[in-house]
This record gives C-alpha cells, structure tokens and sequence, in this order.
C-alpha cells in the first residue's frame, strides 16, 4: 500500500485503538446490553429524572460503539480496494481508495473526541475566567484578546456566550473577565485550556518597537445544577459588594451591585457585575462558586487516578500551556502535546480544535510529551 494510504490507515487504527481503550471496549458492551434491558422495563419511568439520566447514558454509548464498528468495517473494506486496484495497476481506483481513507481518518478524529468527552459534567455549559499577569498594558491587551479567542471558538461550535464579569484595563484590553459559555459539551471541549498562556510579539504600545512577553491565565470550570450537591458553609464565606465598572454602558452601575464571593479555607474569589440587581448578581456569583468547588473536586479525583491535570498557578514563566509568538515568526506551540500551528491569526480567531482534542486524548492515555518551548 502506498505510503499515504498507509498513513491515514495508521492514524484511523491509532483512534480506534484510543476509542476502545477509553471505551474499555468489552465493559462497554455489556453495559450497554444493561441499559437497553432498563429500557424496556415500563417501571423506569416511574422516576422521570432517573430515566432521563439512562437514556442519555445509553444514547452517548451507543452511539460511541456504532461510530466505531461503522468506521472499523469502513476501514477493512477501503483497505482492500486499495490494495486490489494497487494489484490490478488500476491508478483511478487507488487514487480514491485514498481521498476515502483521507476523509474517514478526518471523520475517526472527529468521533473520537466525541467519544472522549463522556465526563461527569462534560455535557454542562463552563465558565471560563481570564486573568491577565503582570505588566500592565501588555498583558491587559493579550488577556483581552484571549476573551475575543474563546468567543469565537464558541461561535464556530454554535456555542451561546454572555460576559458574567469584566474589569477593563487602563488603556486597552482586560484586567479579568467571566464568560459563561452555555451549549451541548461546552465543558468537555474547553475544560483542557485552563493554563496559563504566553504571547511573544513586539508591543504596538512600545514607541521602541521592541519584543515583549505577556502572560495570562485560563481558568475553566462547569456550570453545576441542583442535581449535583456541593456543600457550602456560609460561615465560611466572605461576601463583598462593589459598584461595577468598564467601558461605560451596561457595566457602569451608580450602586454597589456588583458582587464577590470569598470562600475562606480554600482562597477560591468569584465574582459578578452584569446584572443591575445586586441579589441577581450574588446568586450569579453563588453559582459560579458551587461550580469552582465541583471543578476542584473533579480535578483532585483525577490527580488521584494520575491524570493530567490543569492547575491554577503563577502566571508567569515555567508554568504556560501554550506560546503564541507573532514576531520574529508565526507559530502557536501546546506545550503538554506539542501540537503546533503555523497559522495564529486562524488559532486567535477560534481554531482551537486540534489543540483541544489532542489535550483530551493526553488525559485518556495518560502519555506525556517532551516538548520545549519556543523562544
């Protein structure tokens, strides 16, 4: 088989061999034979919430199973063309034999990151928290234009996104902002981009034209309803109100109703200002703290089962995810993977998929990567 037929069906065999693997393929069988038989038991919706949580069990791993067989016997059966028009000297044939493995390879990824995100709260709409580093303007500018980043990515998924909270910078761009980022999945694809980020360009605020390094930090947490039970001590809260501020318009307030929520033993700050309401703006804020404690939680089961695991820390050298240096040359560099772009004007306008779905399979396979970083 000719080298590039080879390698679409080497990357289709590596996805169905992590999708099984994720899959834990026999157990998954027989669970999904279990809840087909809870199906068809008429008592089951005696308790319409238990029911619900069945079917969208067995909808998400069936539908994991067939992808996989449709795509296995898809595999074997293009192989074989291949290989008999390779012998029969039939060039046309081959030749598309290879565009259809081409597009099954593309298709296998795709599903596999389908597959991948079946976490516990994977299906539920995230927050995601900027926070700029340290040098004023430079990492104001680069925290705002990550904002603008993860709106688009959520606009190219069809994701809903509203701004929770928001504290401009001095001259340009964002000290923090809170984005609440609401559709089907939306904490399965962005939970991998907590991290801190690292901008390499030369300054449109420098009159030298010098190049400057920014930092800001990522931080993705899910939104949690009331199924999902956190315990909150409300003497262990402290509970601040503020008058909201921004760039004029809806985030300017003329009384305190912006509010920030301090969770004491763990040092964990919410905070929230898009609402004129100050009893609307502390359950906001209430919420995203119920969620912050479920994502720490999530994240100390999966620093138990030695998962990788994104954690809040400085924002500043030795601790980035990910470098996006503009000058001298174009390159964006994942720093847990090594998945790279050489495009990062299509990665700062939402093109996040490559880097997301490399960081979910990490998670799975538990591999790690030795990659430096780039100067």
């Amino acid at each position: 088989m000719r080298a590039e037929a080879q390698a679409h069906v080497d990357n289709i065999k590596e996805s169905l061999a992590l999708l099984r693997r994720f899959l834990d393929w026999d157990r998954a069988l027989r669970r999904l034979d279990e809840l087909n038989a809870r199906v068809e038991d008429p008592t089951l919706w005696n308790d319409a919430k238990k029911a619900q949580d069945v079917m969208r069990e067995r909808r998400r791993l069936d539908e994991a199973i067939s992808a996989t067989r449709a795509i296995e016997t898809e595999l074997n059966d293009t192989a074989e063309l291949i290989e008999m028009a390779e012998a029969e000297g039939d060039e046309e044939m081959a030749s598309e034999g290879t565009a259809s493995l081409a597009a099954l390879a593309e298709r296998a990824e795709k599903d596999k990151v389908m597959a991948l995100l079946s976490g516990e709260a994977d299906a539920n709409d995230t927050y995601i928290e900027i926070n700029a580093g340290a040098g004023g303007t430079e990492s104001n500018d680069w925290a705002g234009m990550l904002q603008r980043m993860y709106t688009r990515w959520a606009d190219r998924h069809g994701l809903k996104v509203e701004l929770i909270d928001f504290h401009a910078g001095e001259q340009a761009g964002i000290k923090s902002a809170t984005l609440l980022v609401k559709g089907e999945n939306a904490y399965g694809y962005a939970k991998t981009e907590s991290g801190v980020h690292r901008l390499v360009r030369i300054s449109p605020y420098d009159s030298a034209a010098r190049r400057h390094t920014s930092f800001s930090s990522v931080w993705v947490y899910p939104v949690i309803d009331d199924n999902i039970e956190v315990e909150i001590n409300e003497s262990e809260l402290r509970i601040d109100t503020y008058r909201a501020s921004g760039a004029g318009g809806q985030h300017i307030n003329t009384t305190d109703s912006a509010v920030r929520i301090t969770h004491l033993p763990t040092g964990i700050v919410v905070q929230c200002q898009n609402q004129r309401s100050q009893h609307k703006n502390k359950a906001e804020a209430y919420n995203q703290l119920r969620a912050r404690l479920y994502e720490r939680e999530l994240a100390e089961r999966e620093a138990a089962a030695n998962a990788t695991n994104a954690t809040k820390t400085d924002i500043g050298w030795g601790h980035q995810i990910r470098s996006y240096v503009l000058q001298p040359y174009q390159l964006v560099k994942d720093l847990r993977t090594g998945v790279t772009s050489t495009a990062p004007s299509d990665v700062l306008d939402g093109d996040l998929d490559a880097f997301m779905a490399a960081a979910l399979s990490q998670r799975v396979t538990g591999e790690t990567v030795e990659v430096e970083d780039v100067d």
